[in-house]
């Protein structure tokens, strides 16, 4: 096996979960439009995720090895998490309701990234997402540059998901002021989410 293709698992993996659309996306979405200290935020949320992948890729090997169960039990309950929240973004996606509001005063650098800190660290979902899922998914590949690659392709994709959204935000202005441009995107949210869930439900 090439180390392109844990690399790009890692990435598709990570991409699909950190498309959700959530209150730190929202967030960095909302910055981008006010073009209020998009690189700090940005580099932030890209980091926070990078350091929480890193832990997942590398802990979860060691205490799968005392503990062989593990894998299977984060699994089944990311597949649950999964399924629930798909359900609720497909029902979404079913009522509409969504809208882009970038109103309101800036902030300093200091308030943006006390903010992006407690809405990263203070969610549980990506605690499951990156300690979990991404982690629970690193021990299809074998340990050492397998396994490494795998980590690298899910921080890449943190990095280009969060500055894309941060410096894309006003390109997208347009397109999400519409309502069915949300419903789209909560549809297609839904569909990946329940892809990965039935991905842990075979795997094991």
């Amino acid at each position: 096996m090439t180390l392109l293709a844990p690399a790009l698992t890692g990435f598709a993996t990570s991409l699909s979960l950190i498309l959700a659309i959530g209150a730190q996306n929202a967030f960095v979405l909302r910055q981008g439009l006010l073009q209020s200290h998009v690189f700090a935020l940005c580099l932030f949320c890209a980091m926070s995720d990078a350091l929480l992948i890193s832990a997942g890729v590398a802990g979860f090997g060691a205490i799968t090895g005392a503990l062989p169960w593990l894998p299977r039990a984060f699994g089944l309950g990311g597949a649950a998490f999964l399924i629930v929240y798909g359900a609720l973004r497909a029902r979404a996606a079913w009522q509409g309701g969504h809208r882009l509001e970038a109103g309101g005063r800036a902030g300093s650098v200091r308030a943006v990234l006390g903010t992006a800190a407690a809405l990263t660290w203070l969610n549980p979902h990506v605690y499951l997402d990156t300690l979990g899922l991404i982690g629970a998914i690193s021990t299809d590949f074998a340990p050492g540059a397998a396994r490494m690659a795998f980590g690298l392709g899910a921080v890449a994709a943190s990095f280009c998901f969060f500055f894309a959204l941060g410096y894309g935000a006003r390109l997208l202005a347009p397109a999400m002021a519409r309502p069915l441009a949300w419903r789209l995107l909560d549809a297609l949210i839904a569909v990946v989410m329940w892809i990965i869930a039935a991905r842990l439900l075979l795997g094991g």
